[in-house]
């Protein structure tokens, strides 16, 4: 018997969403928990995401007079299987059932341990909203504004958010309409009230992946879940039967071995910021463009896979197209293009001059297509093109461009600017005579209102004011022919790559010949995503993390026939 420091009921590696949703599972079985975070701070990529959580037939539909089901769910994500043609081992029939089942029911369980959720903002559709079972207006999830004084000392554990205001992501996103949408002088004060009086009043308000992961950290903290910042875990621990029962971490500055009697939760995140494995599994992506957080270097993936464990999907990504805009190197959050490319006014061209894509849709799809593109015609970095009536309208990496150059882009070569289409083509290199054709093409299905290409426009998503512009009359599609016209590069970032151990429906990590290495499971971007190759909506990574994180908690309790 091996002998250890300390033994918990339940270790878990990582402190991301999934880690908290079955730490507060086990306590409330009565187990003891103990949680090891790599990082300094608690939450990792969560913290810096939307905080989004895709979940089927949850209550706030039905609370809106709306209606879902567990078998149109199960529809919509079986026909995305379909879409790929690549084969997706994390994803299996019981295992997309075991989500769409589980899903509801760990929101419930999370909202009785007083987790404040809401409906997420109702217009935001499934990504393939035109396919079976798709849902047109949302299926998403999110936690209500933290005040993040709430959390006493360990306020400084959480790592930052990208939203730091009282605000809502629907709120966010009317606020990235300023030109186009009629209500936005009502919004700015609204929301500057609000601001003030959180002042006078001493709060601290964080919104999207921050807000819930400083609710359940706050949760997890009164469950009396112990957890553990700058404490990496190293190697996990297998017995003389190839049982999971403990590991070997770092922490409080010595190398400690930890038993686990239940058993060991890894959620540790994905390897965006290893350049070898990108290099390896994603030939053409770059650390550099991804937002994840430091730490995610894909220890866990290597650690699993050398005990037995098997890595598949590796080739996905979480894409979140993006531009190098001057003056961002070191910025939070990197500025996005899909607000960009898929507004009305504006596509997207290779260095052939051609457009390849619909520029809507979804974000993993769009970065994707870039890398596939990229193997067939240069496609990295590919080429934003827009018109006067865009700069009008809308920004491009957070900046105004109709009136003159921001002044830390000046003489740095990023934004392209002419009299003409040519001129433009000639400036970033593309010949003159194939984006003059692109823009001709692209202006005739502007004004006949159909893209005829790609089919731009025809998916709600396409439409929604993540992507297009509710606000206009033209949604998605309108014309790029008022000179002077603009160009940004666009190149293939992420917010987390998808790939990793294989799993079954109670995140049990699997052997190559499917058989269970005992005592150990696996939830989030650690595992081949159980949604396959396809991200199905917003929440995509956050709401599978954490159902199969409460998953894997319930079944090695043995509480899977229970009620808690």
């Amino acid at each position: 018997m091996a002998q250890f420091d300390e033994t918990f009921d339940w270790v878990v590696v990582g402190s991301g969403a999934g880690s908290m949703a079955s730490g507060l599972l086990m306590r409330r079985a009565g187990k003891s928990v103990l949680i090891l975070e790599k990082a300094d701070v608690v939450g990792g990529t969560t913290c810096k995401s939307g905080g989004v959580m895709w979940i089927p037939n949850n209550r706030f539909i039905a609370e809106d007079g709306e209606t879902d089901s567990p078998d149109a769910a199960i529809t919509y994500l079986d026909a995305l299987q379909n879409l790929d043609g690549t084969p997706a081992p994390g994803s299996t029939p019981q295992k997309r059932r075991a989500y769409v089942d589980q899903a509801p029911k760990m929101i419930d369980f999370l909202i009785d341990q007083g987790i404040e959720l809401q409906r997420g903002h109702s217009y935001w559709p499934d990504y393939y909203d035109e396919m079976p079972g798709g849902f047109k207006t949302t299926r998403t999830v999110v936690a209500k504004p933290f005040n993040l004084k709430e959390l006493g000392p360990w306020k400084k554990k959480l790592r930052k958010g990208f939203v730091e205001v009282n605000a809502t992501l629907s709120e966010g996103m009317q606020l990235g309409h300023p030109r186009t949408n009629p209500g936005m002088k009502k919004l700015l004060a609204k929301v500057a009230l609000r601001t003030i009086a959180d002042k006078l009043r001493g709060r601290q308000y964080t919104t999207a992946g921050a807000c819930l992961q400083g609710r359940l950290l706050k949760a997890a903290l009164a469950a009396d879940v112990d957890i553990r910042t700058e404490s990496p875990v190293r190697e996990i621990i297998l017995d003389e039967t190839g049982k999971a029962v403990g590991v070997v971490a770092e922490s409080g500055g010595k190398t400690m071995r930890i038993g686990a009697r239940l058993g060991i939760l890894v959620n540790a995140g994905g390897f965006a910021k290893n350049q070898a494995m990108r290099d390896k599994y994603i030939p053409g992506s770059q650390a550099k463009w991804s937002q994840v957080p430091p730490e995610d270097t894909g220890d866990m993936h290597i650690e699993l896979e050398r005990i037995g464990g098997v890595l598949a999907q590796m080739d996905q990504m979480v894409g979140f197209q993006m531009t190098e805009a001057p003056g961002t190197e070191n910025d939070y959050v990197k500025p996005g293009m899909q607000s960009v490319t898929a507004k009305p006014h504006a596509i997207l061209v290779d260095q052939s001059g051609e457009r390849y894509m619909n520029e809507g849709g979804s974000y993993e799809l769009f970065c994707e297509t870039m890398l596939k593109r990229n193997r067939v015609v240069p496609a990295i970095p590919s080429w934003g093109i827009m018109d006067q009536q865009y700069a009008e309208k809308y920004q491009v990496a957070g900046k105004w461009i109709d009136k003159k150059v921001p002044k830390a882009w000046e003489g740095k070569g990023y934004l392209h600017k002419a009299d003409t289409i040519e001129e433009l083509a000639t400036s970033i290199g593309v010949p003159p005579e194939k984006l003059r054709a692109t823009v001709d093409r692209w202006n005739a299905f502007a004004r006949a209102g159909k893209d005829e290409d790609f089919h731009r426009g025809e998916r709600e998503y396409d439409k929604c004011g993540y992507v297009g512009d509710p606000f206009s009359d033209a949604k998605s599609i309108g014309t790029i022919e008022k000179a002077p016209f603009y160009s940004v590069s666009c190149v293939p970032g992420d917010v987390s790559t998808y790939g990793g151990v294989v799993t079954d429906e109670y995140s049990r990590v699997l052997h190559a010949d499917g058989s269970v290495i005992e005592g150990l499971y696996a939830t989030g971007v650690t595992t081949a995503s159980p949604m396959g190759n396809v991200y199905p909506g917003a929440g995509a990574s956050v709401g599978p993390s954490m159902t199969f994180g409460w998953i894997a908690a319930r079944h090695a309790a043995g509480l899977d026939n229970q009620a808690l």
